[in-house]
């Protein structure tokens, strides 16, 4: 399969990838960042999947949602007739659960089901067996159970459940996988219809809340049902993809584990959230923010598991081959130990976007953020690793040194406008200083445009946040410089390259990677921002096309291949496509 051959179901817990080809091939359980017990998608079909498809060989008629849910609706045309496939995961009670009902449209069409449940990313083979009508399944922490009218055999060869069963028209199969920590009884017994009528109302109530009423309320509202799906909705974090190790460039070595919660994503994920009418999910957003940078301000990390949580040690996987022969695959992220400058002006953006937008009560909030200052006043000329979270030597970013003055800005504001005490006469002064010092230092006058860092000839697709976050007016010429050096420098097929990582030596990674989605997007949201709204909607719409059968999309794209690229399906690029949406919505000349 290739990446955008997967769909995504979810439960706000956890999510699964299921394939065109009727597999589901990665799912960690009970959580996101758990181990996987489907693992195909990096380990091939004995690392773990569950497949579901016509037993002699089918077409995949269509796939889609169902309107406003991550129900999926996959139809299958086999000899015999058609058959309709139906996967989702109903909203968490006691346990997680995986449902499968196979419905028969017309004629008769024999389908095959193989389980292959395989713990601990395919390393560990459960012990199998049948009881009471279901199949059981157990190995050290983990067991599942298999619900469903078919009689699943055990083949004593590869270890796999089986079967085959025909279902005709106006028929329906229910299969429901269950899992539950071993110790445990076993969970209460889903009736599949019913979880099926509950996550389709459930959902569907839920998006109906949605204020988007612009050109691409199709977009918005699947972008919005994805990041809801990405959610852990015990805490509130949102995990940046569900997947781990999808390459950045097919066959290369960038394999990253992001199956984790970002702070460069929270004033942007913030404001998508807020502007789509969703404050309960902002707040809950800017509350796990607030939970998990707690603590002193020079500890301050990159990233943070999906409750809060600090260690994610970096370890290899090396019995899997890896997406495609993509190695290494990772676990855990050794860049949440890096020093990453901007994650506090986006920190105390968030928190000052979130008081204008009349969220609820946050305690101590604001006693945190002049932590934050008072640390930042010491620190903010420190290099960094820098929001691409570079592996190689710290430089003095110019998008790190712009989010420093975002975060004084911010202060002075917070004063200002909101009513807050601070000694504002020293914030507008780090202001200026820091304003001073990254126009003298990060612009190269010669060419027009920031550069990636002080002294660096290479440019920064960050760079393009520099019209949205108001560090100059949108009229001032070293904005549109920057922009259009961006467009000639840093671009393939019209989409937008992160950095050129040949450029003054960057980083220490062997290989490149494609185009990244959620930059490409900044750049039509710039362009949009300078007027230029006819270049912007031509290029989001583009941007838009991109997406797959079912209208998701990964962290990058291969323009040579012509396939995505990266952990799928990816949060900012979906919270990228709502902002944007909303940028084209707004008032302004087209040009």
């Amino acid at each position: 399969m290739r990446i955008e051959d997967y769909a995504l179901v979810g439960d706000m817990h956890t999510a699964a990838l299921v394939g065109r080809d009727g597999s589901v091939d990665w799912l960690c359980l009970p959580r996101f960042d758990s181990g996987a017990c489907f693992a195909a998608l990096l380990g091939g079909h004995r690392a773990g999947r569950w497949l579901l498809a016509p037993a002699a060989g089918g077409t995949c008629a269509g796939r889609r949602y169902r309107d406003g849910t991550p129900v999926l609706e996959t139809t299958w045309d086999a000899p015999g007739g058609r058959a309709r496939v139906l996967d989702f995961m109903p909203p968490r009670e006691e346990a997680p659960d995986v449902v499968r009902i196979v419905e028969g449209v017309h004629g008769r069409v024999e389908m095959r089901t193989e389980l292959l449940l395989r713990f601990d990313y395919g390393e560990v083979v459960p012990w199998t067996r049948e009881r009471g009508g279901e199949l059981a399944v157990i190995a050290g922490p983990n067991a599942a159970w298999l619900q469903s009218p078919v009689t699943l055999t055990q083949e004593s060869r590869r270890g796999a459940a089986t079967a085959s069963f025909t279902v005709a028209a106006g028929e329906r199969v229910p299969f429901v996988l269950t899992w539950q920590e071993s110790w445990r009884g076993r969970p209460r017994r889903l009736e599949a219809a019913e979880e099926l009528a509950t996550t389709e109302r459930v959902w569907r109530e839920w998006l109906g809340r949605c204020r988007y009423r612009g050109d691409y309320a199709e977009a918005v509202s699947g972008s919005l049902v994805t990041l809801k799906a990405l959610t852990y909705a015990p805490t509130g974090g949102i995990v940046a993809a569900p997947t781990t190790s999808l390459p950045e460039r097919i066959g290369g070595s960038r394999n990253w584990d992001y199956r984790y919660s970002w702070l460069r994503d929270a004033s942007f994920t913030l404001r998508a959230l807020i502007e789509a009418g969703y404050a309960e999910e902002a707040t809950a957003w800017r509350d796990w923010l607030l939970r998990a940078v707690a603590g002193d301000p020079a500890d301050l990390q990159i990233m943070y598991t999906i409750d809060g949580g600090r260690r994610m040690p970096e370890r290899t996987l090396d019995r899997l081959p890896g997406y495609e022969g993509s190695r290494p695959v990772r676990v855990g992220n050794a860049a949440s130990r890096q020093f990453q400058l901007d994650v506090y002006g986006e920190v105390i953006d968030c928190l000052y976007q979130a008081r204008e937008a009349g969220l609820g009560p946050e305690e101590d909030a604001w006693d945190l953020q002049r932590a934050f200052m008072e640390y930042l006043e010491g620190a903010w000329r420190e290099p960094g690793n820098g929001l691409w979270e570079v592996r190689g030597p710290r430089r003095p970013f110019v998008h790190a040194k712009v989010l420093a003055w975002v975060a004084a800005d911010r202060m002075v504001a917070s004063v200002e406008r909101q009513g807050l005490d601070g000694p504002v006469g020293r914030w507008r002064a780090l202001r200026e200083e820091i304003h001073r010092d990254v126009c003298a230092h990060g612009y190269d006058p010669g060419r027009n445009t920031f550069t990636q860092f002080y002294g660096s000839r290479g440019l920064d697709a960050a760079l393009l946040l520099i019209p949205r976050l108001g560090f100059l007016p949108l009229d001032d010429p070293r904005v549109a410089g920057t922009v259009d050096a961006v467009c000639r420098e840093l671009t393939e097929d019209g989409f937008v390259l992160r950095y050129r990582p040949e450029a003054d030596k960057v980083d220490r990674l062997p290989g490149g990677e494609g185009v990244f989605v959620p930059c490409s997007f900044w750049l039509a949201h710039a362009l949009a921002l300078l007027g230029r709204r006819r270049r912007a909607r031509t290029l989001f719409e583009r941007l838009l096309s991109l997406r797959n059968d079912v209208g998701l999309l990964a962290e990058e794209y291969d323009p040579g291949r012509r396939r995505q690229a990266g952990n799928f399906p990816q949060a900012y690029s979906h919270v990228s496509i709502v902002n944007t949406a909303g940028a084209l919505a707004a008032p302004g000349r087209s040009a």
